[in-house]
C-alpha cells in the first residue's frame, strides 16, 4: 500500500493518513491488521463521509470493464479462486486532504482504479501544511 508506505514523509509533515471504509468495524479491524495500517481506519456503514466528499457509485461499465475482467481471467488461468464480493463494488473510494477540520483538496476518481497518484497527495498535503 503506497500510502502506508510513505509513513515517513507524510508524518513528517505532521500528518496522518486516516483510512475510511464502509464495512463493519470488525471487518474494517481485520483489514487494518492484514494491511499494517499504522492510523486510524474508520467504519462509515451509512457513508456519511463518503456523501459529504461527494464520492459516488461507479457505473457497472467502470466497474466490469475489459480491463477488469482480463485480469480475473487471469487468476482464473493462474488457478486462483474468485470470491464473491461482500462489499459494494461500485461504491468509488477517493482521497481528501483535510486541515483544521476542513476539505483542502479533494480527489474524486471516475472508475475504480483511477485513484490519485502518491505524489499528487503527498503535494497536495505539503501545500496545505505550508499554508497559514
Amino acid at each position: 500500500m503506497e500510502v502506508r508506505d510513505a509513513r515517513d514523509q507524510i508524518e513528517a509533515m505532521d500528518a496522518i493518513a486516516v483510512a475510511v471504509g464502509f464495512s463493519p468495524v470488525d471487518a474494517l479491524a481485520a483489514l487494518a491488521d492484514q494491511l499494517a495500517w499504522p492510523w486510524p481506519f474508520l467504519s462509515d456503514t451509512d457513508r456519511v463521509l463518503y456523501a459529504r466528499l461527494g464520492l459516488e457509485r461507479a457505473p457497472r461499465r467502470a466497474v466490469y470493464n475489459p480491463g477488469t475482467l482480463n485480469r480475473y481471467a487471469k487468476a482464473v488461468a493462474r488457478g486462483e479462486g474468485l470470491k464473491r464480493p461482500v462489499e459494494d463494488v461500485r461504491q468509488l473510494g477517493g482521497d481528501a486532504v483535510v486541515k483544521n477540520g476542513r476539505v483542502v483538496r479533494a480527489f474524486r476518481p471516475a472508475s475504480p482504479d483511477d485513484r490519485a497518484p502518491l505524489s499528487t497527495l503527498l503535494a497536495a498535503v505539503s501545500e496545505a501544511a505550508a499554508a497559514s
